[in-house]
């Protein structure tokens, strides 16, 4: 059974095989019969593929030559518009061509397209001319070019009418006409060209320019560019209403968005600009000339900008002084001229006074006249460049005038070493007015939006803005406007600023000190008590002191700007304050009499002195004050507050005390800054009851 049915199996298998073999042999026969088919096609494939391509070849000749008949169907209308005096239907077919030569902007049929464009410019230059004849005509009959200021308005009167619709009509065709250049506003990085009629209107501005201004006419002088300057400023204002007047209209009717004036002024100012170029590159080695020229294009572009509203998008002449040499150049000459100019300053006769000295509502600051020349300088700098069109020119310009405040920061430094001997003199304190008022002045512009933006320019630029870099730290408080582009400067000014009132301080204290010999030496051990005096008097030692601090209070409050006297007065109110504490107060033992002796100096006296620049004088000595108030306690108290500190020193370390604080106690006397234990030494320094204060 087995062996038969592996037979019948082997059987099976060879019957599927023969039916597959079959089955492959008819695919093959197939598939033969299917490629024999495409080998007996191919000819007429190419035959076909051949005529097709024919057919195309000839499809584009006929295309070609259908383009070429529409162009000589064009090109035969303006002819016959020409000549029958049809300028809408001559100017209709021209800006058809013009269409066509842009549809076939993407084609490589490079011939047709020489051969429209030229057709197309042939046409456009006879149409130009032949409207560009009739307009000059039309405009020589309104009196154009305007070249004086007018007397009356030159607006066509309304019994003019044929004038002004013949105007109408010639400036709507030449600005059909017109299909170079979209007509749209100029943009500041590609401004379009001048509208066709305005370019025709400056064709005679244009030639008298050229008569006068170049060649060798003595008009033509680089010592003079104010003469061709002023001259297009005249030509911009006398044309100014006729441009306004009859044209703008005009513009307005035919829907274009343009202002006649600001083209007007576009037009002219091209040859300002093509003749400062011109000027500029001659003038780099005449330091004289060149900035006379500098002068002159700042004070055009302010006229231009202000009195004949030109917009601030577009470019005026400041962008020619950006050039690398100009700019260059133009820095130059800046820091050389206030270099020079310092100088003079600081050497002439009254450079040390001040021009307000005898208005007293004017001079909080009492600034040199030196310094607020210096600073009047540096404005004039800034209003040169402020508008200048390039940020980072302008911080160029910064940064110079950064070098320059340093620069005079360290002659008056060598200056204030020279007058150091005697603090008190006029030229020191006018120098450390000087330096107040600089640093004032810096700090103001620190806050002024103007330099914020150039701050925030600089922060964008990094390090590319600002020689030498900042670090990490600087650039985060200059983004967040913690800081300013001044902060340098402004450390440095303000380190001199308290060098010299130091000096000045230490010098009053010396003299202060001298005079105050016999009062620190007072027997303050003998004076009698207050009951046995029928007055209390200023004590005859302390004379000469108080006398001495009016004096230089006074002469201070003359020499010093406000600020820098409020600074000086505090700090030598804080310097005797620890004076007669350490000398007077804490060297000497003191009676009952004594003690009020000193008080009586003190708060009917010296603090006085100081009463008329502050409400409390008193807070400025607070050593002093509350010194007088433990020397004057009456013998109970002080030993009650001596008992008080010496059981709070016992008992501090204890826990659970419930007992208050020796502090509040002498808060409650009205004593604040003594600490419990200089309270102790001042307590010793009594003389009534002195065995309470040694007990055994």
């Amino acid at each position: 059974c087995v062996q038969k049915n592996a037979v019948l199996g082997t059987d099976k298998i060879i019957v599927a095989i023969k039916r597959f073999k079959t089955e492959i042999l008819d695919v093959f026969n197939v598939c033969f019969s299917f490629f024999q088919h495409l080998q007996d096609a191919q000819p007429w494939m190419d035959k076909l593929e051949q005529t097709c391509n024919q057919v195309d070849f000839i499809e584009r000749h006929m295309k070609y030559l259908r383009c070429l008949q529409h162009i000589e169907e064009l090109s035969a209308t303006v002819q016959q518009c020409l000549m029958t005096s049809s300028a809408w239907e001559a100017i209709r077919a021209v800006d058809s061509m013009a269409a066509l030569d842009y549809g076939l902007n993407q084609s490589r049929c490079s011939h047709l397209q020489n051969f429209l464009q030229e057709t197309l410019s042939f046409w456009h230059k006879i149409m130009k001319d032949r409207l560009t004849s009739d307009f000059e005509k039309l405009l020589t009959q309104l009196h154009w070019p305007i070249i004086s200021p007018p007397t009356q308005s030159l607006t066509p009167t309304p019994g003019c009418q044929e004038m002004e619709g013949q105007l109408e009509l010639l400036v709507g065709q030449l600005l059909a006409l017109q299909t170079s250049e979209a007509l749209s506003p100029p943009q500041l990085s590609k401004p379009a060209p001048l509208c066709l009629p305005i370019q025709i209107m400056l064709l005679p501005l244009n030639k008298r320019f050229k008569y006068h201004f170049y060649g060798n006419r003595q008009t033509n002088s680089l010592s003079k560019p104010e003469w061709y300057l002023t001259q297009v400023l005249m030509w911009m204002g006398n044309n100014s209403t006729f441009m306004e007047e009859t044209i703008q209209p005009i513009l307005d009717r035919g829907g274009v968005t343009l202002s006649a004036k600001v083209e007007l002024c576009r037009g002219l100012l091209s040859l300002v600009q093509e003749k400062v170029a011109s000027d500029a590159s001659k003038l780099l080695y005449d330091d004289v000339l060149f900035c006379h020229l500098v002068e002159e294009v700042l004070q055009f572009e302010k006229e231009l900008r202000s009195n004949h509203s030109y917009p601030a998008e577009l470019p005026g002449v400041l962008h020619l002084l950006l050039e690398d040499a100009v700019l260059q150049k133009w820095l130059t000459m800046e820091k050389k001229m206030a270099v020079e100019k310092m100088d003079a300053m600081l050497s002439a006769e009254r450079a040390w006074s001040s021009q307000y000295k005898d208005i007293s509502d004017m001079d909080d600051l009492k600034a040199p006249d030196c310094a607020e020349t210096f600073m009047t300088l540096l404005q004039v700098i800034t209003e040169r460049y402020r508008t200048l069109p390039c940020p980072s020119a302008q911080l160029k310009f910064l940064e110079l005038q950064k070098e320059l405040v340093d620069d005079f920061r360290i002659r008056l430094t060598q200056v204030m070493k020279e007058e150091s001997r005697c603090p008190l003199g006029v030229r020191y304190c006018a120098i450390l007015n000087a330096v107040n008022y600089i640093s004032t002045i810096l700090g103001d512009w620190g806050d002024d939006v103007f330099f914020l933006q150039l701050q925030q320019t600089a922060v964008s630029l990094g390090e590319e803005a600002i020689p030498g870099g900042l670090g990490i730290m600087e650039m985060g408080r200059l983004a967040s406007l913690e800081g300013s582009l001044f902060d340098g400067l402004l450390a440095l000014l303000d380190r001199l600023k308290g060098d010299m009132l130091g000096r000045l301080l230490d010098f009053l204290m010396r003299e202060i000190k001298e005079k105050a010999k016999p009062y620190c030496q007072e027997r303050w051990l003998s004076l009698p008590s207050q009951q046995d005096q029928s007055t209390m008097s200023l004590s005859s030692t302390a004379c000469p002191m108080m006398l001495c601090v009016r004096d230089r209070l006074l002469n201070l409050h003359q020499v010093l700007g406000f600020s820098l006297f409020h600074l000086a007065w505090q700090g030598l109110a804080e310097r005797l304050d620890n004076f007669l504490y350490q000398d007077v107060i804490l060297c000497n033992n003191f009676s009952d009499g004594g003690a009020a002796q000193l008080q009586f100096d003190m708060t009917r006296n010296l603090f006085p002195l100081f009463g008329h620049y502050c409400k409390k004088p008193e807070n400025f000595f607070k050593h002093v004050k509350e010194a007088c108030i433990i020397l004057c306690l009456n013998v109970g108290s002080a030993i009650l507050l001596r008992s008080l500190i010496k059981e709070s020193d016992m008992t501090r370390d204890c826990a659970g005390t419930g007992d208050p604080p020796p502090e509040s106690a002498l808060n409650e006397l009205g004593v604040y800054c003594l600490a419990p234990c200089d309270v102790l030494i001042l307590l010793s320094l009594r003389t009534s009851c002195p065995g309470q204060w040694y007990p055994s």
